[in-house]
């Protein structure tokens, strides 16, 4: 996404590739508490992966046994290709977001906390279908209108109900109002539809919602602490930083504690699934976002942060998927396996 503006994504296709597996996850989620690959209810025998429950205690949030990782492990274990397989398990064996589509968010989003719950664990959702989304950049689109949105943003609601989630609430679209990517004509709509998404999402009795708020490559938190309190920061649960791009835990942690100290203590989760080895310094800055080489995975999805003010390490952008047709990648959203081994590799 993003084009110059110092970004970080592309990750739409996601979301859509996932919506017939998620009304099947029900029956082949793995139940119970079962910790790690091949443990008690990790569903092994139901798919080659046989991809597992992290601890429940660290790291509540449910693995998807059927994701694209676990589908490219399968493939790489039937053709006999045992280290690529082995590299492409620290991807699947993670829990990472899943990113809701635009066509049927009611069934996919009752897919998945279903699927989570079954499994004893929370779902880790990612809403992204504001109007006039990315600016036209490789994750372009979104919902027709703020009617749209707000029908779309229903759906998700009611799939999600009584169960167990946590939402982070439209990567980019806060902060393309405060880069003016973002027309000034369609400013006061979009606030009203992100304020709006919080109260709905607030209302679900097991829902957290934390609010993209960038990543601290990208604007300072005096530019837009404002602008989070007029998108609905207050009535959220906190807000996410380095959604989908590679500033470090480190650097993270500060910019969050520096924002959060001008939201009203507000925390925070912090987007790890790429920045093991930090930002891309080389080439063109403005396609520094874009399928960078030499990446590495971050920090594990995990809890237990042992900081007060940081909710979670979460991996929200799903490592292995495009950022855009850039670096010889597919386009956006869709799963590309070089880069996921080039992300493993680049781990330990």
């Amino acid at each position: 996404m993003y084009g110059s503006h110092n970004g970080r994504f592309g990750i739409w296709g996601a979301g859509v590739a996932v919506i017939g597996a998620a009304l099947l996850l029900a029956g082949c989620s793995s139940s119970g508490d079962g910790d790690g690959d091949g443990g008690q209810g990790s569903g092994a025998g139901k798919n080659p992966a046989a991809i597992g429950q992290q601890p429940k205690g660290t790291d509540p949030y449910w693995v998807n046994p059927d994701g694209n990782a676990a589908r490219q492990v399968a493939r790489y274990t039937e053709d006999g290709n045992g280290k690529d397989a082995g590299l492409v398990r620290r991807i699947a064996r993670q829990p990472v977001g899943e990113w809701i589509g635009p066509d049927n968010p009611e069934a996919e989003a009752k897919g998945f906390t279903q699927a989570a719950q079954k499994a004893g664990r929370e779902a880790l959702l990612v809403l992204y279908n504001i109007p006039h989304r990315d600016c036209g950049q490789f994750s372009k689109g979104g919902a027709a209108d703020g009617n749209a949105y707000r029908s779309w943003l229903e759906g998700v609601a009611k799939g999600i109900g009584d169960r167990g989630a946590t939402v982070v609430l439209e990567p980019d679209a806060v902060l393309h109002l405060v880069d003016g990517c973002t027309p000034q004509e369609f400013h006061e709509e979009r606030y009203d539809l992100l304020k709006g998404a919080v109260e709905r999402l607030k209302k679900l009795p097991g829902t957290k919602v934390y609010l993209d708020a960038g990543n601290a490559g990208w604007h300072t938190p005096d530019a837009l602490f404002q602008p989070l309190r007029q998108a609905g920061i207050d009535a959220a649960d906190g807000f996410a930083v380095n959604v989908s791009n590679f500033q470090t835990t480190e650097v993270s942690k500060d910019f969050g504690k520096r924002l959060s100290a001008k939201v009203g203590g507000k925390p925070f989760v912090i987007d790890t699934s790429r920045n093991g080895n930090g930002p891309h310094t080389g080439g063109d800055p403005a396609k520094s976002w874009c399928n960078p080489p030499g990446r590495a995975l971050g920090e594990t999805p995990t809890t237990s942060t042992g900081d007060e003010l940081v909710d979670a390490y979460l991996w929200i952008k799903r490592p292995g998927e495009s950022d855009g047709d850039c670096r010889g990648g597919p386009k956006a959203g869709d799963w590309w396996p070089e880069y996921a081994l080039g992300l493993a590799r680049g781990t330990g």
